[in-house]
This record gives C-alpha cells, sequence and structure tokens, in this order.
C-alpha cells in the first residue's frame, strides 16, 4: 500500500476566516430579497404625458402660439390647451386623442396652430408635440 499524501490545501480552515465567510454568506442572503424587490417604473399614464405637453408648451418662453390668425404667448397656449380638454371631457382618453382634439387646431375654423420660436422659425403645432412626444417615450 502506499503512504497517504497531503494535499497542500487540506488543512484546516481557521475559525476567524470561517466567521468572516458565514458572515458574508448571510450578508447576501439577507441583501437579495431587498434587490429583487427594487419597483419597476411603471409607464407613464396617459394623464401624465398630457400634462408633459402642456408643461413643455407653457415653459416655452419666447414662442408664439398663432391660433387663428392671432398670437398668444406659451402660458395662454398652455391655459387654451387645458379648457379645451376640460371640454371634450370624455372624448379624450389618450394623449394621441388630446393632440388631435385640444391642441393641433381650432374646432371653430378649422385652421391649425402653429409655433413660432424666438428665431422666427414656425412648425405645426402637430408636429412640435408629437416630436416632444416621441422624446418623452424614449427610455
Amino acid at each position: 500500500m502506499l503512504p497517504a499524501t497531503r494535499h497542500p490545501l487540506d488543512r484546516p480552515v481557521p475559525a476567524c476566516l470561517l466567521r468572516v465567510l458565514l458572515a458574508w454568506l448571510l450578508f447576501a442572503l439577507l441583501l437579495t430579497p431587498a434587490l429583487a424587490q427594487q419597483p419597476v417604473s411603471s409607464p407613464p399614464t396617459e394623464q401624465q404625458k398630457i400634462d408633459y405637453l402642456i408643461t413643455t408648451v407653457a415653459m416655452l418662453h419666447g414662442a408664439s402660439f398663432i391660433r387663428n390668425g392671432s398670437a398668444y404667448d406659451a402660458e395662454h397656449a398652455a391655459a387654451h390647451m387645458r379648457l379645451k380638454l376640460r371640454f371634450a371631457g370624455s372624448r379624450v382618453k389618450t394623449v394621441d386623442d388630446f393632440i388631435v382634439y385640444c391642441a393641433t387646431g381650432s374646432s371653430v375654423s378649422g385652421t391649425r396652430y402653429t409655433i413660432r420660436f424666438a428665431d422666427g422659425h414656425n412648425i405645426d403645432a402637430a408636429t412640435f408635440l408629437r416630436g416632444k412626444l416621441a422624446v418623452f417615450r424614449t427610455p
């Protein structure tokens, strides 16, 4: 029979190292549920998207909103959108409904709203709002 040989790593583990390893294991086990329960952000509601668009309009300082041939500042444009939203009532279920019914054209004359920026360039209100909505939807 051959004599038994010992592997160099076959020596006993010191008790202090064992306690440290057990402490780390316990810490990892206790931390795992906390990490697993991180709140998942839910997608924005339709109302949040609408509020975002109205706020974006209200903050366009220096821009004029052309409605039925008259120019209005950003605050007046946002207030007009809020008023139309209230009057639209249950017709507006989505942010797209809001854009169509409340933010891009006159329901009386059928004239489309435009935005004139401080630098002089104009953009159709629907184009502007859909562009802002696309930016809002990106993560």
